[in-house]
């Protein structure tokens, strides 16, 4: 009889030890799964990249992306606009604490998100305040990703029409997988003689007169 309860207990122990080992397993398998779901929709690395990378989580978990790009780009523009804003992020005198304190009221008091506070005051902690429109741009960057935003710069001697814009935003969508949106920046240059030069991200794609003839110049005759 005892033999008997014994086994049973045996068997008991091992289906809740189990069952226990599979709950946790799935657990760490949903967390995990959770934690890539609200991962940056692109790779970039550094110092910098870690905070925009929490940032960008956190935002995401909260389903407030959007919000938080305002509220990003709203102080990289007062940090751009406004001399005091700027001095207050490059001041090196301030104490951290004061430095986090501060800058916890003023967003406190225009209604910002905890999000964004959070970030802000981790980098006044850490003394990298200063380094919020760089974590600004990371940000950006992780959004445009998001939003199949491709950025490209076409350096042309002559400055771009409209339909030539158009024509090579459609061509560059065309071969950019996952393009939805291309966003063009012109920048004119007569050195180029004609044709254009491309730059996506880090390519680039020379198009232009100068640089065939400086082709044809190295070939031997």
């Amino acid at each position: 009889m005892f033999s008997a309860l014994a086994r049973k207990s045996v068997v008991s122990t091992t289906v809740r030890t189990t069952s226990v080992r599979t709950f946790a397993a799935a657990a760490a398998t949903t967390s995990t799964n959770n934690d890539l779901a609200h991962k940056p929709p692109v790779s970039v690395y550094g110092v910098i990249a870690r905070y925009a990378n929490a940032t960008y989580s956190a935002a995401s978990k909260k389903n407030l992306l959007e919000k938080v790009e305002g509220e990003l780009n709203g102080l990289a523009k007062a940090a751009k606009e406004s001399p005091a804003f700027y001095d207050f992020l490059e001041n090196p005198l301030m104490s951290r604490s004061e430095k986090s304190k501060t800058i916890e009221s003023i967003l406190s008091e225009k209604k910002i998100s905890q999000i964004t506070i959070n970030l802000c005051t981790t980098l006044a902690g850490n003394a990298k305040l200063k380094d919020l429109p760089k974590v600004v741009s990371t940000y950006g960057t992780y959004m445009k990703a998001k939003r199949g935003e491709v950025d490209a710069t076409i350096i042309s001697a002559e400055p771009l029409t409209k339909k030539d814009s158009e024509q090579i935003a459609a061509a560059i969508k065309a071969t950019s997988k996952g393009a939805s949106e291309v966003v063009i920046t012109s920048t004119v240059d007569p050195s180029i003689i004609g044709g254009i030069q491309v730059k996506i991200g880090d390519q680039f794609l020379d198009l232009s007169i100068k640089s065939r003839i400086e082709e044809i110049s190295r070939m031997s005759i």
